[in-house]
């Protein structure tokens, strides 16, 4: 393969990424690929202690994927091996060990959405377990001996967690060494990470070093934070956009982006020209654009990525229909309930829109819940007692209708086959189904 002039590599390469160590070495391994029309081994190493994949991942992901844009090779790591002592990295305490048996499922769900946004057919994968299985204990031992207590003590969480007492297990020592021998056995050139990998990738250096090898690179990628605009983005906190999220879930949360996030998620997760972008971020602050138009046309960039432009058009249409009312959007929770009398407040605690009927009764009288409900034999909805008083329904068309709910002592009197659908403040929904 021709590959590009270095200097045209780097302009791709160097977006969005914060450091590279060292940048020098890197241009001369470029020239070296470009000379010899050998591409560079990119590594990069997942410990799969869970299966879902968000935006958050996906920017060290895009980086491989134009890395393969420009010839280059990369190299999947799946840590079966490393991900049974989970990475220290960022923690206040040890993670939970994992079984083999999960890790290895949980990197099946993994790979399919990894493969959403880096090229299949320009990948290696190994399972680390591969040289770990059969690595003896003296080697073991000869690697541990190339790395000192104070150079994991410099570390900031294991620093943190020993001043303040907090046990650190010899174990969670090994977890740098085994990533950093990752990068020998498959004699990486280039190793992408997030900025908190920085230590785990060095000591891939080290170790290539002291196995008389060209060391890697470190190049470097910011933790993207959630769509809060506070912090980093996580599944736990509710603040992220999963690759797996239809297509309408997708676009509603990108399009609820933080006003100040705009411009790094456009470096980070499109390809739209920085010049550009930039340009949107000066008629933001001048006045001359709304927000909300630079978030759509990020939300329709990213979006259809994934799912292709006819779906990121319609699940913009699907974005104004619910705010109109007149829509469900994708990620509305489904439950199934049988038939009769249900107090309201009761049904919302039952669905797990509230966690207390104390809570739920607060919501209503700040009036933040509607109830629409549908009918399975499309009979009209003023031939239906639904609630105490008919007349608390409004009709929206011949099979639904609306109530905003403002009694807090209303029972519900739902025939089977009827579908209600409960709206928690503009975008909580929840699909009840009676049996």
């Amino acid at each position: 393969m021709q590959f590009r002039p270095v200097k045209e590599q780097l302009e791709i390469l160097l977006r969005g990424v914060t450091e590279i160590v060292p940048q020098q070495e890197l241009e001369k391994k470029l020239q070296k690929s470009y000379e010899t029309g050998v591409p560079l081994r990119i590594k990069l190493g997942v410990d799969p202690t869970a299966p879902d994949v968000h935006f958050g991942h996906t920017v060290v992901m895009r980086k491989l994927r134009q890395f393969q844009d420009l010839g280059h090779t990369v190299v999947l790591i799946v840590g079966d091996y490393t991900a049974q002592i989970g990475d220290p990295s960022g923690r206040n305490k040890a993670r939970p060990r994992l079984s083999h048996e999960q890790v290895l499922e949980n990197a099946k769900e993994y790979q399919e959405q990894f493969f959403k946004v880096v090229r299949r057919e320009q990948v290696e994968i190994h399972y680390n377990g591969e040289w770990f299985s059969k690595l003896p204990f003296s080697k073991v031992t000869e690697l541990m001996g190339q790395f000192t207590v104070a150079q994991m003590l410099e570390r900031e969480d294991f620093n943190n967690r020993y001043t303040s007492n907090q046990p650190i297990s010899l174990h969670e020592f090994m977890y740098p060494m085994m990533q950093g021998y990752d990068s020998v056995a498959i004699t990486s050139d280039v190793e992408l990470g997030g900025t908190d990998q920085k230590f785990n990738v060095l000591r891939g250096r080290d170790l290539q070093i002291f196995e008389g090898m060209e060391p890697q690179i470190g190049m470097f990628m910011p933790i993207l934070l959630g769509t809060d605009g506070k912090v980093k983005m996580s599944k736990s906190i509710g603040n992220y956009v999963g690759l797996n999220e239809p297509a309408d879930v997708m676009y509603h949360k990108i399009y609820s982006l933080a006003d100040s996030l705009i411009e790094n998620w456009f470096e980070l997760l499109t390809e739209v020209p920085l010049e550009e972008v930039r340009q949107m971020s000066a008629d933001i602050a001048s006045g001359k654009m709304n927000p909300n138009e630079a978030k759509h046309r990020l939300a329709i960039d990213i979006v259809t990525q994934y799912y292709g432009e006819e779906a990121a058009l319609a699940a913009a249409q699907k974005e104004r229909e619910v705010h109109s009312g007149s829509a469900i959007p994708g990620d509305a929770k489904e439950v199934s309930l049988t038939n009769g009398e249900k107090p309201v407040l009761d049904l919302f605690v039952e669905i797990g829109a509230f966690k207390s009927k104390g809570e739920a009764r607060r919501m209503v009288q700040n009036g933040g819940v509607k109830i629409r409900v549908k009918y399975a034999d499309k009979v009209s909805v003023a031939d239906k007692l639904i609630v105490e008083e008919t007349e608390k329904f409004k009709a929206l068309d011949a099979e639904w209708a609306e109530w905003k709910v403002d009694d807090a002592m209303a029972i519900l009197k739902v025939p089977a086959g009827a579908m209600i659908v409960v709206q928690v403040g503009k975008r909580n929904y929840f699909k009840v189904n009676f049996q």
